[in-house]
């Protein structure tokens, strides 16, 4: 399981200028990769989860009070095509980016939904085709350091705020990296660097677009940055090491439909046990039976601290 070495938590945590912080942002984010092409089979959960945590730093920003719990029951207790709530169609938002193939994300059907699930109700197509040049340009030109501003100042640019930007900045990474789906990264760190409105990076410089005007905002969104992918790679060890005792105890199931509760459990971010599964043939009774006795066995956790409606994941 991968371990981040003590060294790049500190460069990450005492870079001065620009290109300490891409050289720490670009040491991070070579880890990550080796995470994600391990491809681990609780790699949806990993996302997911992730996802989970943005939506929350996300509402949280916007002046709202729901925390991870509250949005995942407002995901959970609903059924599909529900009203989730406010909140609920910001973790829609983030959970689009972890699930959605990395090839499929920065198209104008998939933005659109996007905008929509951010709250940007009443945009015409020009906006979003706008949104896709800039996009476009990025992808095929620019450098690593331009692209992640370059995504934050398109997206404050056309007036959709720091979030789309964390939206956009990782779906980016993920395509320039070959990566088959997006890592949420971005989003769940506090607002980082300001605007980015007027920045322009010359990556071939790092050390004169450090004293350029927009220098320390292009410093904190590489910081904010590595400090993603970091508590990323932190978490992929606490599932990887839950996996493990997941497989451990899954020959020990005999309950009909149990190895497709299982793959459910490394997929996503929780399962509610209060609701049965057609695929699966089990009942509502028979589901949270399952699920106590995987507790017995130490392979999941009730996540909700309630006696009915519980939910269950890593």
């Amino acid at each position: 399981m991968a371990t981040v070495p003590s060294w790049l938590r500190r460069a990450v945590e005492t870079a001065q200028t620009v290109e300490d912080a891409a050289l720490a942002s670009g040491a991070a984010l070579t880890a990550l990769d080796a995470v994600v092409r391990r491809d681990e089979k609780w790699a949806g959960a990993w996302r997911q989860r992730l996802a989970l945590a943005a939506a929350a730093t996300t509402a949280r920003q916007a002046g709202r009070t729901e925390d991870e719990a509250a949005l995942r029951d407002s995901f959970l207790l609903t059924r599909p095509g529900d009203d989730v709530g406010p909140g609920g169609v910001l973790l829609l938002a983030w959970r689009r980016l972890a699930a959605r193939p990395a090839e499929d994300l920065l198209t104008a059907k998939n933005l659109t939904a996007v905008l929509e699930e951010f709250g940007f109700f009443a945009r015409d197509g020009a906006a979003v085709g706008d949104l896709l040049e800039d996009l476009r340009q990025l992808s095929t030109a620019a450098g690593v350091v331009e692209m992640l501003t370059g995504a934050f100042a398109s997206a404050e640019r056309d007036g959709f705020g720091r979030n789309l930007g964390a939206w956009l900045a990782d779906a980016l990474l993920a395509q320039r990296l070959g990566w088959p789906h997006a890592v949420p990264l971005l989003g769940a760190q506090p607002a980082s660097g300001g605007s980015t409105r007027g920045v322009r990076v010359r990556t071939t410089s790092l050390t004169e677009s450090d004293q350029a005007p927009g220098g320390e905002r292009v410093q904190g969104l590489l910081v904010a940055q590595a400090r993603a992918a970091l508590r990323a790679i932190d978490l992929s060890a606490e599932l990887g090491r839950r996996a493990d005792r997941l497989f451990g105890v899954a020959p020990k199931l005999r309950a009909k439909g149990a190895d497709h509760v299982v793959d459910h459990l490394l997929n996503d971010d929780a399962l509610v046990a209060s609701r049965g599964d057609k695929r699966t043939g089990m009942s509502d009774r028979g589901l949270r039976r399952l699920f106590d006795r995987l507790v017995d066995l130490g392979a999941v956790r009730e996540l909700s601290g309630r006696t009915t409606f519980r939910i269950y994941g890593l």
